[in-house]
C-alpha cells in the first residue's frame, strides 16, 4: 500500500543552486529509500515468524476445539470459525512473502484476505455475545441457543462478509473503500464494550454459573475487547485519517498478529490450563 516516489530536481534553476538542491534532495531520497526497505524487510521477517508459529498451532487448535463441541456448549463453534478466518489470513501471508507470484493469484488471495478479516471481526462479536448471554440471560441461552442457531449465525457472518467484499471489489475507489471498512469495522467496538459491561453487572446476580466459569467468561470478553482495540482499532484510525507511513506500518503489523492473538482464546477455552491464572487475576 505504500508508494515510493523520487522527484527529480528542477532544471530551470542556476548551476550552483541546482547542485546544492541535488545533493540535499539526494540525501533525503537516500534516507527514504533505506527507511522504506528497512520497513519492508521488517514486515517480511515478522510475517515469516507469524506464519511459522501461527499455521501449525491454528490447525492443532481447530482440531482440539472441534472435539469439544456439544449441544450445551456452542462457544467453540464461533472460535473454530474464527480460527478458520485466521487460516485464510495466513494463506494470504504465505502468498505475500512468496516470490514470483502470478498477479491474478495474488489479487484473488488479496480479496480473500480482507474477506477473512471482516469475518474475523464478526466472529469476535459472536463470541462476546454468546458469553454475555451465558451470564445475563442464562435461561434464554440454555433453551434457545442451540448448535443449529450457532451454525446459522456463522453462515450469516460469512455471507455478510462476502457481500462487503463483493461491494469492495465492484466499487474499489479509495474513498468508497474506506467507507466500507469503517462501516463494517467500527460498530463492533461499542458492542464489545456493552457486552463486557453488561456481563460485569450481571455477574453478582447470576447464581447458576460456577465461579470458575464466570472468571473464564470475563477473561474471554476482556481478551476479545483487547484484541479488537489493539489490533483492529489502529487500522480503523488509518482509514479515518490522512495517509501516514508510520501508522500504515503499525496497522499492517498489528493486523497480521491477529492469528496469534486468536490462539489465546483457544487457551482460555481450555479449562484446566487457564483456571489458576484467571483465579489469581480476578
Amino acid at each position: 500500500m505504500e508508494d515510493f516516489y523520487i522527484n527529480s530536481t528542477s532544471q530551470d534553476q542556476s548551476y550552483d543552486y541546482s547542485n546544492i538542491t541535488y545533493y540535499y534532495e539526494w540525501g533525503i531520497h537516500t534516507y527514504n529509500y533505506h527507511h522504506y526497505h528497512y520497513l519492508t524487510f521488517t514486515k517480511i521477517v515478522l510475517t515469516y515468524i507469524i506464519i511459522g508459529v501461527g499455521l501449525p498451532l491454528t490447525l492443532v487448535a481447530i482440531y482440539a476445539l472441534y472435539s469439544t463441541v456439544r449441544s450445551d456448549h456452542v462457544a467453540p463453534i464461533y472460535v473454530i470459525n474464527l480460527l478458520i478466518t485466521d487460516l485464510l489470513q495466513l494463506c494470504y501471508m504465505i502468498v505475500w512473502v512468496a516470490p514470483n507470484v502470478d498477479e491474478t493469484i495474488y489479487t484473488i488471495v488479496f480479496y480473500i484476505y480482507y474477506f477473512a478479516m471482516m469475518a474475523s471481526v464478526g466472529f469476535m462479536v459472536c463470541i462476546a455475545l454468546e458469553r454475555y448471554l451465558v451470564i445475563a440471560h442464562p435461561l434464554w441461552y440454555r433453551f434457545r441457543l442451540t448448535i443449529k442457531t450457532s451454525v446459522a449465525v456463522c453462515v450469516l457472518v460469512w455471507v455478510l462478509s462476502l457481500v462487503c467484499i463483493v461491494i469492495f471489489y465492484l466499487y474499489s475507489g479509495y474513498v468508497f473503500t474506506n467507507i466500507i471498512f469503517i462501516v463494517f469495522l467500527l460498530p463492533p467496538f461499542p458492542l464489545l464494550i456493552f457486552f463486557l459491561v453488561g456481563t460485569l453487572k450481571a455477574l453478582s446476580a447470576s447464581m447458576s454459573v460456577p465461579s470458575d466459569e464466570k472468571r473464564r467468561i470475563v477473561g474471554i470478553l476482556v481478551l476479545v475487547l483487547l484484541i479488537y482495540t489493539l489490533l483492529y482499532l489502529p487500522d480503523i484510525i488509518f482509514y479515518l485519517v490522512v495517509y501516514d507511513k508510520t501508522l500504515d506500518f503499525l496497522s499492517f503489523i498489528l493486523v497480521r498478529l491477529s492469528p496469534l492473538a486468536d490462539l489465546v482464546l483457544y487457551v482460555i477455552m481450555r479449562k484446566r490450563a487457564i483456571d489458576k491464572l484467571l483465579a489469581s487475576v480476578c
